[in-house]
């Protein structure tokens, strides 16, 4: 018996929240569902779509600190978005001086993927359908 249906969203903590706004919604092209500043705790929530679907709570917080983030770091390994083009993708990358890795080939699925990082160096990788 299946009880989940899906994933609901991600959370991400950010270490400069204007910073990382810019990047998940003007480079990588998220829509802003809502965002609220939360006096109690300091920080703002920024609530982003992909594709009309909820996706990812970008939180702030006072110095938040810092952890491990490499793809073989034990914890979440990284987050992936589907892509109909690594090519088209990459080259707007190139645009706004967003670093990649060199594209690889999954050894089971023989597809295309790449990895980037976002401002506080989260590894996301780029899958192509």
């Amino acid at each position: 018996m299946n009880l989940l249906k899906k994933i609901h969203h991600v959370a991400i903590i950010c270490s400069d929240y204007e910073r990382s706004k810019q990047f998940y919604t003007n480079i990588l092209g998220f829509e802003i569902k809502n965002e609220v500043y939360r006096k109690d705790h300091d920080s703002f929530k920024l609530d982003l779509m992909l594709n009309g679907e909820y996706a990812i709570e970008l939180f702030s917080f006072p110095k938040p600190p810092l952890r491990v983030s490499r793809p073989e770091a034990a914890g979440l390994r990284h987050i992936a978005f589907e892509v109909d083009d690594l090519e088209l993708v990459l080259v707007h990358l190139k645009t706004t001086n967003i670093d990649f890795e060199a594209i690889r080939i999954d050894e089971y699925t023989n597809k295309r993927f790449t990895f980037i990082n976002d401002p506080d160096n989260l590894p996301i990788e780029l899958y192509e359908k």
